[in-house]
């Protein structure tokens, strides 16, 4: 909201220029409720500390601005125009985590007032190609591109930029693009000491075998989640250093992970094996694995997402699903925006925007999402 926006009101002679400034103020506010602080304010408008305090003061006066211990927020409704329209280049919608991430976001849009236009890539390098002409010619402001390919991630980063459309990659890295979502190496980390405690807690430290469940397209960088995962095992359970690691392709998907591992147990007769899947789905689909192998009982699971599939089978009984890191994608959508529209507003961001992430257990997953049983999250077994 600094230089660039105000440069060309500074050449009408008619504007007043006072009560420019004073709107500045305001919309440094990106929504009502939003504390900030001087410091905040200045960077987001590019004023001098004397003139941020002195519009603040006054504006408080007037009640269009409160103030809240040591910040502000705003007391009243700022109507913004629709200044910004933002493309995004959906996953898929065929699963929760995907359908989460698009759903916020089309709330977060809605509130600010950007102007959404949606494609889906349908889990599909090609498709995300296309998708990718398709907002060129439609010329968004920018993109956000959720897709799983890593192969595909350089040639689609390249029309953009060609374009000179600023993208946002969301969990797959892209060149050239700002990165929002998962520390992959971190919430591996924190499945991996949750396996390895467990495990104490449950088999003495035993383990015969770790079988890690990776999404081979995807990358290295998501694949640093299965690397976390055997580094935070070998972490607490110093011993399981000679435990043989098997490493399977579940490509993130249900039937896969179930076809694949299924395979696997057929010639393993491990009876104490620790599983890191690198999503949800992953997890789910080894556990009906060993379940239909009669062979529940002698894995333990930890999934990634903290998806509703997977809440629910938390919360069930003799669940072979020990944990799953959550990611909050309900969460994406108001992160996703802000980021744009700094992004836009040529403020600084940094490189990469990484998520909160938290393990939720049989034991705190009720306290972390409470609202499952009103939002019909299914409370019995898949496996």
């Amino acid at each position: 909201m600094s230089g660039g926006d105000t440069a060309p009101r500074d050449r009408d002679g008619y504007l007043i220029k006072s009560l420019v400034h004073a709107a500045d103020i305001l919309r440094a506010f990106e929504r009502r409720g939003e504390l900030l602080s001087l410091r905040d304010v200045m960077d987001r408008t590019g004023y001098g500390k004397g003139m941020c305090f002195r519009l603040l003061h006054t504006l408080r006066h007037l009640g269009f601005v409160e103030r809240v211990d040591r910040r502000y927020q705003l007391a009243i409704e700022v109507p913004r125009p629709r200044t910004f329209r933002l493309g995004y280049a959906a996953q898929g919608h065929d699963s929760s985590f995907a359908s989460e991430v698009h759903d916020g976001l089309v709330t977060a849009a809605a509130r600010e007032r950007v102007e959404l236009r949606i494609v889906d890539n349908r889990y599909n390098a090609k498709t995300a190609l296309k998708n990718a002409e398709q907002l060129i010619r439609d010329r968004v402001d920018l993109v956000i591109e959720f897709q799983t390919d890593e192969a595909a991630a350089p040639e689609i980063a390249s029309r953009y930029r060609q374009a000179g459309i600023p993208v946002i990659a969301i969990d797959i890295p892209h060149p050239g693009a700002t990165y929002f979502g998962a520390n992959n190496y971190e919430a591996g980390l924190m499945a991996g000491r949750c396996l390895a405690r467990w495990a104490k807690q449950h088999w003495r430290g035993r383990v015969d075998e770790i079988l890690l469940i990776d999404i081979v397209r995807a990358g290295t960088l998501p694949a640093s989640r299965t690397r976390g995962v055997l580094a935070g095992i070998r972490e607490i359970l110093r011993t399981s250093a000679s435990v043989p690691v098997v490493t399977i392709d579940g490509d993130g998907q249900f039937k896969t992970a179930l076809e694949r591992v299924r395979r696997h147990l057929r010639t393993s007769r491990a009876t104490h094996v620790l599983v890191g899947a690198a999503n949800d789905p992953s997890a789910l689909g080894a556990g009906r694995a060993f379940q239909e192998a009669g062979r529940a009982a002698s894995c333990a699971i930890v999934g990634q997402n903290a998806e509703p599939d997977a809440r629910a089978e938390l919360r069930a009984a003799h669940s072979p699903l020990v944990a799953s890191v959550a990611y909050f994608p309900e969460k994406y959508g108001d992160g996703l925006i802000r980021l744009a529209i700094d992004l836009l507003a040529q403020r600084r961001v940094p490189p990469a925007v990484f998520v909160t992430h938290e393990l939720v257990t049989p034991a705190n997953v009720d306290h972390v999402y409470p609202n499952d049983a009103l939002l019909g999250v299914r409370t019995f077994a898949r496996f």
